[in-house]
C-alpha cells in the first residue's frame, strides 16, 4: 500500500480555500451609534474608518429638532476596500436620543429597529427563494457615554439593560480628553461597578486558551472596557515634529493612536483587526438565534410579528389629544351647567310671576264678589 504524500492529502488546504472564498465575496458589517447629540459619534466612526463616511452634525438646527420629540433612525452605507479586500459597511446613526427633558421611552425605536432586523431575516429565511437576502442585523452597537465623571445616568443603564440582550454591545466614553487620567479611571471602575450590579450585558472578546498572545489580547480588551476615545480627523503637529490625528490643546495635543492618551486602537481592533468575524458570527448564532427561538416558541410557522405602534411620537400626541378632548368636554359641561342654572333661575322667575298673577286674580275675584254683594244690597232696598 502507497503511503500518503509528505505534504498530507490537503485537508490543511482547506483555509486557504476558505481564505479565497471570503476575499473573493467581501464581508458585510453593520454597526450602530447610540448616543446624546454632541459626543463625536459621526467624528469617531470617520476616524475608525479613515474616511469621510457621514458629514459633520450642524448642532444649531438640534432644538428646532427637539419639538419632535423623537429618536430617529439613519442608515449610512459605504464600500471600503484595502489590499483588494471589499467591506461592505453600514453605519446605523440614532439621532434625537437622549436629547430631552423627558426621555421617556426614547430607546424604543432602537430596540425596535433591531428586533425588526432580526425579524425581517427570519421572514426571508422561510420564503423559497432566498438567494439574495437583505442583511441589516447590527453586529456591534458602540453606546456613547458622556464624560461627566460620576457614574451611569439612570437612561444610560435602561437602554444598555435593553441592548445587551439583542446586540454586541460595546460601551465608550466619549471625549475622553475632557478628564484628567486619574479621573479617566475612577470613571471607568464606576461605570464598570453598575454594569456589574445592574447585570448589563457587553461584549466580551473570546479567550483562545490555545494561543496565549490572542488570548493575552482579548484580556487586555475586555479590561480595558468602557473605551475612553478621542475622535477627530484632523492632522496636528505634535511638539516632537510629528503630524498625527488628534487635537490640539494649549498644553499639547491629545492624539487619538496614542494609547497613553485614549483606548481607540484597543477599539479598533476589537471591531475591525481581530474580532470582527467574532462580532459577526456571535449575531448570527447567539441574537439572532434567541430571537428566533423566542418567536418560534410564541408563534406559528410563517405568522407575521404583530407590529406594536407604540411610537413616542405618537404616544406623545396621542396623550395631547386625550387631554384636548378631556378639557372641551370640561368646558362643555360647564357651559350645560351654566345654561342649566339660567333655566333654573328663569323657571323661579316665571313661577313667581305666576304666583303674582294668580295672587291678583285671587283679589280681583274677591274685589268682583264684593261689588256683587254690595249691587244686590242696593236692589233689595228699592
Amino acid at each position: 500500500m502507497a503511503a500518503p504524500p509528505s505534504d498530507g492529502i490537503g485537508i490543511a488546504n482547506l483555509p486557504n480555500q476558505r481564505h479565497k472564498i471570503v476575499a473573493k465575496r467581501g464581508a458585510h458589517f453593520t454597526i450602530m451609534v447610540v448616543g446624546e447629540s454632541g459626543l463625536g459619534k459621526t467624528t469617531l466612526i470617520n476616524t475608525l474608518f479613515s474616511t469621510e463616511l457621514s458629514p459633520p452634525k450642524n448642532y444649531n438646527r438640534r432644538h428646532h429638532k427637539q419639538l419632535d420629540k423623537l429618536t430617529e433612525v439613519e442608515i449610512i452605507k459605504a464600500e471600503l476596500e484595502e489590499k483588494q479586500f471589499k467591506v461592505k459597511l453600514t453605519v446605523i446613526d440614532t439621532p434625537g436620543f437622549g436629547d430631552y427633558v423627558n426621555n421617556r421611552d426614547s430607546w424604543s425605536p432602537i430596540v425596535d429597529f433591531i428586533d425588526d432586523q432580526h425579524e425581517a431575516y427570519m421572514i426571508q429565511e422561510q420564503q423559497p427563494q432566498r438567494s439574495e437576502k437583505s442583511d441589516l442585523r447590527v453586529h456591534a452597537c458602540l453606546y456613547f457615554i458622556r464624560p461627566t465623571g460620576h457614574t451611569l445616568k439612570p437612561l444610560d443603564i435602561e437602554i444598555m439593560k435593553r441592548l445587551g440582550t439583542r446586540v454586541n454591545l460595546i460601551p465608550v466614553i466619549a471625549k475622553a480628553d475632557t478628564l484628567t487620567q486619574s479621573d479617566l479611571f475612577t470613571f471607568k471602575q464606576r461605570i464598570r461597578d453598575v454594569v456589574a450590579a445592574q447585570n448589563i450585558r457587553i461584549y466580551q472578546p473570546p479567550v483562545e486558551v490555545d494561543d496565549e498572545a490572542s488570548a493575552e489580547h482579548a484580556r487586555i480588551l475586555a479590561d480595558a472596557m468602557p473605551f475612553s476615545i478621542i475622535g477627530s480627523t484632523e492632522d496636528v503637529h505634535t511638539p516632537d515634529g510629528r503630524v498625527v490625528k488628534g487635537r490640539e490643546y494649549l498644553w499639547g495635543v491629545a492624539e487619538v493612536e496614542n494609547e497613553n492618551h485614549c483606548d481607540f486602537r484597543k477599539l479598533r481592533s476589537l471591531l475591525i483587526r481581530t474580532f470582527m468575524l467574532d462580532l459577526i458570527s456571535t449575531t448570527e448564532e447567539s441574537h439572532y438565534e434567541n430571537y428566533r427561538q423566542q418567536q418560534m416558541e410564541t408563534r406559528k410557522y410563517g405568522e407575521r410579528k404583530v407590529k406594536k405602534f407604540n411610537n413616542p411620537k405618537f404616544q406623545e400626541e396621542e396623550e395631547q389629544l386625550r387631554r384636548r378632548f378631556t378639557e372641551q368636554v370640561k368646558a362643555e359641561e360647564a357651559r350645560f351647567r351654566q345654561w342649566e342654572q339660567h333655566l333654573i333661575t328663569e323657571r323661579d322667575r316665571l313661577n313667581k310671576d305666576l304666583e303674582l298673577a294668580h295672587s291678583a286674580i285671587k283679589a280681583l275675584e274677591a274685589e268682583l264678589d264684593n261689588l256683587q254683594v254690595g249691587y244686590g244690597r242696593g236692589s233689595g232696598r228699592r
